[in-house]
């Protein structure tokens, strides 16, 4: 069970409750939100006038609501932005929304009971997971749309999941043995304003891109063996001359993995070449630049997840209500651009990569690394793959945050479309991993064709590469990439 604060939820722990591992509440944060929410009872009590606890929204700011009519505000709340459209969210997103948003109520300023965070928890924890439309928020006042389908659970409407099939969220409810709840003031809003989509989903991609990362960089190494690359472009003093973190770091990295010389290397020791290819010369230049956007946009993404992104924010040292803008998902979306383009970029120079092994005009090896040339097509069809690919991830690299449609008769006049960016980046990375995993079984047949060992520190991963795919003879390529795919998997499980 891994313990949600408010404080301290990162990436691979938000992986980890995506997978299915369930989650408990800090008694100490879960106390704090209980004094927060006396803040908003007290302003209830004393009849004081104030956005989102007894106000409309949006438009309707001005338009104060009975206390009689205080529960039914924030039930129509909810009820009237479940406006979302398209595919459901898949499970494992789900369960990352749902995580996200918990962690941001308990960082007790959005003036909500423990009740409907502690009943999000237990549906969580009892995989009673609700139906989120994907489409539908701007990322502006919050992912208001999808969390509002998933706050529709919470009251027992809307719809759940139930062995794939959608059923009413009261059943859901019902069959785990738990209780809807009747929302209080400010409770509505208090569960659907903020950036949880963008976040979940943003957190989700960043763990996975931050795996592949240095997996390009292994991956690139066995290329750079396969293309009887050199070694003199690693030299630590080129590197230090320039020194941003990410091109040292993966110079470093790439020295490790090649070490001084291998069997490979001592062959062409005296060859008339002089300078590789950029795509096998600048690794650490390109990778480098990857390693600092995972850096940048990491460091939003994990904060954005430990963040308070209410409107208004409840303030219990002063008791205070404060209106501003941290539903604004900008920054998020603006991290999730920035992995998207970083994306296209190793994918690209991956599949230059590609392009030196398959063609002659490049390398000492045969055409599309078949021996057996006309009969058999080799990795011709492999290679576009990748290049398909990689247009599709440039057309995903185009940033989804440099686009506003002003929504809420132009309250909201400035928005973020951060679902967008974080949606197209989990489709950009998925694409990277496919890219690498051709890239890595070419460089497997390179190798093979040479007949000679790679550096030591490359040959865990082509064991592991040369366990799952048999020497090539043409056959379904499908298949060769998926089972190229699952080693790959594999190989980064066994890493420490």
């Amino acid at each position: 069970m891994i313990c949600l604060d408010g404080c301290s939820l990162t990436a691979p722990l938000l992986v980890r409750i995506a997978r299915g591992e369930g989650v408990t509440l800090d008694e100490g944060a879960l106390a704090l939100v209980a004094e927060n929410r006396a803040v908003v009872d007290r302003i209830v009590t004393e009849g004081r006038t104030v956005y989102g606890i007894n106000t409309g929204f949006g438009q309707f700011a001005t338009i104060v609501i009975p206390p009689d009519q205080l529960q039914l505000l924030q039930l129509n709340l909810i009820r009237s932005h479940s406006a979302g459209v398209g595919d459901p969210l898949p499970k494992d997103q789900t369960r990352a929304l749902m995580a996200a948003r918990i962690n941001c109520l308990l960082k007790a300023h959005s003036g909500i009971r423990p009740e409907p965070i502690q009943l999000l928890a237990d549906c969580l924890n009892q995989d009673v997971l609700p139906v989120v439309p994907c489409q539908g928020s701007v990322g502006a006042s919050g992912d208001l749309a999808p969390l509002a389908h998933m706050a529709l659970l919470l009251v027992g409407e809307g719809l759940a999941w139930s062995c794939d099939e959608p059923i009413p969220g009261s059943q859901a409810l019902a069959e785990a043995g738990l209780s809807p709840v009747t929302l209080q003031a400010k409770e509505g809003l208090a569960l659907i304003n903020g950036t949880q989509l963008i976040t979940a989903l943003g957190n989700l991609a960043l763990e996975k891109f931050d795996r592949l990362a240095n997996l390009a960089d292994e991956i690139a190494g066995l290329s750079l063996e396969a293309l009887r690359g050199t070694r003199t472009a690693f030299d630590p003093r080129i590197h230090a001359a320039r020194p941003h973190p990410g091109q040292i770091l993966v110079a470093d990295h790439m020295r490790r993995l090649l070490g001084p010389s291998s069997a490979i290397s001592d062959s062409h020791r005296d060859c008339h070449r002089v300078q590789d290819a950029y795509s096998l010369r600048c690794i650490p230049q390109v990778h480098g630049v990857t390693r600092d956007a995972l850096h940048f946009a990491g460091a939003i993404l994990e904060r954005e997840l430990n963040s308070a992104t209410d409107n208004p924010m409840i303030f219990t040292g002063t008791q205070e209500s404060r209106s501003g803008g941290n539903f604004h998902g900008q920054y998020p979306a603006f991290a999730c651009d920035v992995l998207a383009i970083a994306a296209a970029d190793l994918a690209s120079i991956s599949e230059r990569r590609q392009e030196r092994l398959v063609n002659p005009a490049y390398s000492d090896l045969p055409a599309f690394l078949t021996q057996n040339g006309g009969l058999e097509s080799g990795f011709m069809m492999a290679h576009v793959t990748s290049a398909a690919l990689v247009s599709e991830m440039k057309g995903l690299a185009h940033p989804a945050c440099v686009d506003s449609i002003p929504t809420s008769a132009g309250k909201e006049d400035h928005v973020s479309m951060g679902p967008i960016a974080a949606r197209k980046l989990l489709r950009a990375v998925d694409a990277l991993e496919q890219v690498l995993a051709i890239e890595a079984r070419m460089a497997l047949e390179g190798l093979r064709i040479i007949g000679l060992a790679p550096a030591v520190g490359l040959q865990p991963l082509m064991n592991r590469l040369s366990e799952a795919c048999a020497p090539w003879v043409d056959r379904a390529m499908f298949e060769e990439i998926h089972a190229t795919l699952q080693a790959l998997r594999a190989h980064e499980e066994a890493l420490p």
